[in-house]
């Protein structure tokens, strides 16, 4: 991270400091008192509960300074820094650091997927130019300022993720830090519970075209006819991949090699690959494409890109497949939608032996999400999947239509809280199972997953 003296930071900020030396430097930026590290200086930020009760906490814990936006008495040998908003100043000082360090910057977003893209695009572009990324899912309006203050002057490249839960928020973070590279993975009907349909999540994603930087270039998903139509208006370069015709980046002759391998063909630019990845499940091969869009958007070949394609691998409750003994676990606990768990449905469909869907609610889906959540349980059927276990409400009504669809009665249950489910998934596992965890983030599927790996 670039060093700055509190002066700068004041000044960065449209700050005034109150206490303390203007001269000396600051180590980093923190929003949390219970994790800051020694010089660091504390955000006091307003939410659910008000920094401002912990400012004090964060000095002892080895702060050197706050910034606040209400008088808070601290020691007179640490920094106090006064501003009227204090998200706004943490905001507005990520923004002069992207302007005084001007790496370029790569903003992701899209309904599924941007973690792995972030991730990937790191893997990939890291073994060419000297990149950061946001760390974990530091996405939103305070993570990715905080993502962005971890910048250091050697970095030339910043690969960001841009989330959102409504209109709005992705212009903000554009504002932030400009993207010279920007990326759709997908608009699927997520976060209904704020926009009255598909079309006006689109509109929302679409901020990120607005906002990158004239003369830059879009990664965009192709297949998707919501991504076409949003861009259509987008003046610099676009780079489509996907499956079908008219993308520059495509995916062709897939595969399946053994239960869990996928070999597939790669075309970018009258270059042609062929790559075998294992273990793997087909959604996630998707999510190397527009990371080797954003490498090529530099200016690399894919024949520079595929010797590194082959070690691309599932991240931590993302789609990652875990052999425990003779059972196989596909830990997809971090998230859930319709599409994404559709697809990762039919994937424990082509497997062998006997097929076990750990399924908790989808949330924020709005006025029809118990439509959605029945529309699953009749595809599960169809599916023929062999054991279901639900958590939640929502989840429950998966396994009530499944049941009426033809899947075994006995062969359901359900549960409130992930904790009771993992005792009893724990109980049902055997030699052979091929076991899918998958919910929305506040179901905590990942308590089955990890009880899961102690069972060998």
């Amino acid at each position: 991270m670039p060093e700055l003296k509190i002066r700068e930071i004041a000044e960065f900020m449209g700050g005034k400091i109150l206490r303390g030396n203007p001269e000396n430097f600051v180590r980093g930026y923190s929003i949390d008192s219970r994790t800051i590290k020694e010089g660091e200086i504390f955000f006091a930020l307003k939410g659910d509960r008000d920094g401002h009760d912990f400012v004090l906490d964060a000095l002892r814990n080895g702060g050197v300074g706050a910034v606040v936006s209400k008088m808070v008495n601290i020691p007179e040998n640490k920094v106090l820094i006064y501003v009227e908003d204090t998200l706004k100043a943490l905001q507005n000082l990520a923004k002069k650091v992207v302007e005084r360090l001007k790496p370029k910057v790569v903003g992701i977003t899209g309904s599924a997927g941007k973690t792995t893209v972030k991730e990937g695009t790191f893997y990939l572009l890291s073994k060419f130019k000297k990149c950061i990324k946001s760390p974990g899912n530091l996405n939103n309006h305070i993570g990715l300022p905080l993502s962005i203050l971890n910048i250091g002057v050697e970095d030339e490249i910043a690969i960001l993720e841009m989330a959102m839960s409504s209109r709005g928020e992705i212009k903000t973070l554009t504002e932030i830090a400009p993207p010279d590279v920007s990326v759709i993975t997908n608009i699927n009907p997520v976060h209904l519970q704020f926009f009255s349909s598909i079309e006006e999540i689109a509109l929302a994603k679409k901020e990120i075209l607005d906002g990158t930087k004239e003369g830059g270039v879009a990664i965009l998903n192709g297949d998707d006819p919501l991504v076409r139509k949003i861009s259509v208006d987008f003046r610099g370069e676009k780079i489509f991949f996907g499956e079908g015709e008219g993308n520059q980046i495509r995916i062709s002759d897939i595969k399946r090699d053994g239960e869990f391998g996928i070999e597939f063909t790669i075309d970018l630019e009258g270059e042609r690959e062929k790559v075998q990845l294992k273990p793997v499940t087909k959604p996630f091969i998707f999510n190397i494409l527009p990371a080797i869009g954003v490498v090529s958007a530099f200016g690399f070949k894919l024949k520079d890109i595929s010797p590194y394609i082959s070690n691309f691998k599932p991240f931590k409750m993302r789609g990652e497949i875990i052999f425990l003994g003779n059972k196989i676990l596909i830990d997809d606990s971090y998230n859930s939608n319709p599409r994404a768990l559709s697809t990762m449905l039919e994937e424990i469909y082509h497997a062998r032996g006997r097929k076990i869907a750990v399924l908790g609610d989808m949330l924020e889906l709005g006025g029809r999400e118990e439509e959605f959540h029945r529309e699953i349980g009749r595809s599960l059927a169809n599916l023929r999947i062999d054991f279901l276990v639900t958590v939640g409400k929502l989840a429950s009504l998966i396994g009530e239509e499944a049941v009426k669809w033809g899947m075994v009665k006995e062969n359901f249950r359900s549960f409130s809280d992930s904790e009771s489910a993992s005792e009893f998934v724990e109980k049902i596992v055997k030699d052979g199972d091929v076991i899918l965890v998958k919910g929305s983030r506040r179901l905590k599927m990942e308590v089955i997953s990890e009880r899961l790996k102690g069972v060998n």
